[in-house]
């Protein structure tokens, strides 16, 4: 073997995958760090590409999130007469949605992300 190919093998660094756990702290000291994403990739051995694509991915984890809320269910009430002639209705936060039996499900969805960023 030659020195040439010798110094070669040797300048190559194996790299090992981080585990979820890792990347998920990773991202969250990020997070809290106020640096930059170059500043804080150069104090803790991580590229920028990887960075930028473990915060990628945290921000898709974030958005398919599914949030629940706890559903009452009581007697109705004489005087909420329309309310039975609807499928479903929804009060919460000062807002109340009804949707007849049989709704578009996609309309629901962009109603509700457009009330999200009121």
């Amino acid at each position: 073997m030659t020195k040439r190919m010798d110094r070669q093998e040797h300048s190559v660094q194996v790299r090992r995958r981080r585990s979820q756990a890792e990347i998920t702290e990773l991202v969250a000291a990020y997070q809290a760090s106020g640096l930059s994403q170059i500043e804080f990739c150069r104090t803790h051995g991580v590229s920028v590409s990887s960075l930028s694509r473990y915060c990628g991915r945290r921000r898709q984890a974030e958005a398919a999130e599914v949030n629940l809320l706890a559903v009452e269910l009581c007697a109705q009430h004489p005087a909420a007469g329309k309310a039975a002639d609807s499928g479903l209705a929804v009060s919460t936060g000062g807002r109340r949605i009804e949707v007849a039996r049989g709704f578009d499900a996609a309309t629901l969805v962009q109603l509700l992300s457009v009330l999200e960023r009121c």
